[in-house]
Order: C-alpha cells, then structure tokens, then sequence
C-alpha cells in the first residue's frame, strides 16, 4: 500500500533483532515500536491515551473527587500534538505488523474518530468498528449528557489486500451458533479482577476487562501467534495471550505498572493446547466444485434440488450446472438469480431429498472430502 494524502511512512530500522517474546519492555512506546524488526507481528491491541481533555477535577453532587483518569500521560497539549503521537506510533505499529496482520485500537469520542483517521492515511483497512457496550458504566452525575456507556474498537488490517485471521466459526459458536455481532457487553473490570496498589487504590485507572481481550485475541488470531500490546498496563493483553497459547510483547514506560503486570502474568497457567484449538472455517477446508459431486455419484443428472422451503426445484445437469425454468447456472449463480439477490452460498441454498426429508448439498460436499481422503471421517459415519 503506497502513501496516502501526502503522509510520510516511517523509516525501516536498518538491522533485524530477534523478537524479545513474552517480555515487557520498559520505555517510550514510539522508542521500543523502532527497535522491533519489520513485518514481525501477527496482531496489535492498542489501548493508548484517550486524550481526555479535564482541565479540572470531577466531582459529584456531594462534592466527593470521581476517580478518573488524570494521570500525565494522558495529557497532551493539543489536537495537533496528540495526532502527531498517534500518527508516529500507529505508523510504527503498520511497520512491525506482517502482510496479513492486524490491528485493534480501542477509545472514547474523545479520541477514536482522530484514531480512525490516522488509520486510513496510513494505509490501514477498516474491518470493522465494534462497540463495547459496558453493563455497568461510570454515572454522568452532572445530569448534563448521556452517561457515556460504551467505548469503541476499531479493527483494521495492515492492508486492503491483508489475509487477515478471523476465527469466524469460533465466534459464531461463543455466541450460540448465532454470527457475533459488532456489538459487545461486557462490565467494566473490577471486583477480584481490578489491580489495587499498595493503598488498596487502583493500579491502573484505565484496566481493561479480561473477557475484551480474551474475545479479541480468540478472533483474530492463531495460536503461537504474537500479540503486541504498546500501551501495555497492568498487562491484561499478556495474560489473556499467554492463557490462550499466544506470545506477547508488552511496551511500558512506567515501571509500576509494568511490576504489576509481570507479577500478574506470571501467575497465569496456559490452557492445554487441545482447549484452545479454535473451530476451523470452511473456506479454508479443501476446495471441492460441485461438479465432483456429480463425478462421484452422490447425485445423479436428472436429480432435482430445491430451496429450503421446497418452492423451488431445479434439474441437476451433467456438467454441474442447475436449471430452472429458462435459467441455468452454477449452483451460486442460479441462487442467486431465484432469490433476486446479487451472491448466494449454493452449498446451503440448495437441498436434496433423501428419505423424504431435505438435507442441504454441504453434508455431500463433506462426504465428497471424505471419500478423496481430503479430510478423516468424523465419528458420526464411522457405521456408514
């Protein structure tokens, strides 16, 4: 992806270091962003300083001080300043990323429409922005906006051509066999999972609850993959990696923080790699043309297949097209073109009969992969 709107690339460090995986590195992030060789990370989540903009303290009606976040490195001078930090780490992060790596960014509507912006100049591709939707969100004890109850995510790829990693099928059976949807509840960290110091108070003001990034590392990556934290914390992104068979890289410039998060992690035991093989996806299973199907008589020309609802039957042909009426196609094309729609997934469109009952075409597309020794036999046709 060349430059875009005029903004300049960083530079390549000239010599490649081996990674310092599972490590916390303590310093500048744009500093330690520069020592990481290039093309060198598989996935980065990036909570960075939101830019808050409090001038002043917030209290409540009864004039007691809300604990919120304003802590030094959360403050910039302007707008200017803090896109310029965003466009120097950000362009960091684009570098060390792989071709087919991925980037997630979480903020407020203070920062993450200037994030989004920074993202596209540099040549990142949006996926997606979700949603966290908190259950238990911060009051608006003024009475002068609406409680501010959620944050956003946006995920990008490093590229529009990236490959990107989406455990699609995993997410879809987290969420009952439903499609995950952009929009996520989960409570704000705290109880037994909120780091406290010393004083009892909290460790860090802005922590990060685990199931957030347990659901963003499951998503969208592999295991032994590694995940790059540059605003690393009390290191929530390094737990939930190293749980889930991951490698982590955490940057941190203050020291407290980053004894807290090495302490935290190293009490983490990492799942059994057999409890974290994510589901794999179908478009990555071995490709079989329904032509096959026909070639390996799982179905004969002549045989009908219909819609789900059986109002529609077309005739199987002998070259692996389906007609009806005047039409004739692929079994995606024809789909398509009975449904009035632009694209179909003819796999799960079209039905066979069989015993009176209508099955979709998949279950003979994966008894097709069985037959050419594509994929072993599931336990369920052992007796066929």
């Amino acid at each position: 992806m060349g430059e875009r709107r005029g903004v300049k690339q960083p530079k390549r460090p000239a010599n490649k270091k081996l990674l310092p995986l599972d490590k916390i590195l303590l310093g500048d992030c744009i500093g330690e962003l520069k020592k990481l060789p290039d093309a060198s990370v598989d996935l980065i989540f990036a909570d960075p300083p939101y830019n808050l903009q409090l001038d002043r303290e917030l209290l409540r009606p009864n004039n007691t001080r809300v604990d919120g976040v304003d802590d030094a490195w959360d403050k910039f001078e302007n707008f200017g300043a803090y896109d310029r930090f965003c466009l120097e780490w950000l362009g960091e992060c684009r570098r060390i990323l792989k071709p087919d790596g991925a980037l997630w960014v979480i903020g407020s509507y203070h920062n993450i429409f200037r994030l989004g912006a920074t993202l596209q100049d540099l040549g990142y591709w949006i996926l997606n922005d979700v949603v966290w939707r908190k259950t238990n969100p911060m009051p608006n004890f003024r009475g002068r906006r609406f409680t501010n109850a959620h944050e956003t995510l946006i995920w990008a790829g490093r590229e529009q051509s990236s490959r990107y990693t989406f455990n699609y099928e995993s997410m879809k059976a987290l969420n009952d066999d439903l499609q995950m949807r952009s929009d996520w509840l989960f409570p704000i960290c705290s109880g037994p999972e909120r780091l406290k110091d010393d004083g009892g108070r909290k460790a860090h003001p802005t922590q990060k609850p685990e199931a957030l990034l347990h659901r963003i590392i499951l998503a969208s990556s592999n295991t032994g993959d590694v995940v790059l934290d540059p605003f690393f914390g009390t290191g929530t992104t390094g737990a939930m990696a190293k749980l889930l068979g991951r490698r982590f890289i955490g940057i941190e410039r203050d020291p407290d923080y980053a004894k807290a998060a090495m302490e935290r992690i190293a009490k983490v035991n990492p799942l059994e790699p057999s409890a974290i093989e994510t589901q794999p996806s179908k478009r990555d299973e071995p490709r079989v043309p329904f032509g096959t199907i026909i070639e390996l008589g799982f179905l004969k020309p002549g045989s009908a297949l219909f819609d789900p609802h059986r109002r529609i039957r077309a005739e199987v042909k002998a070259d692996g097209t389906l007609r009806y009426q005047a039409r004739q196609g692929s079994i995606h094309r024809l789909g398509a073109q009975v449904q009035g729609k632009q694209a179909c997934n003819g796999w799960t469109f079209w039905h066979y009969e069989r015993n009176g009952k209508l099955q979709p075409i998949d279950v003979l597309r994966d008894k097709a992969k069985l037959k050419l020794g594509l994929v072993e036999a599931p336990a369920m046709w052992a007796a066929e």
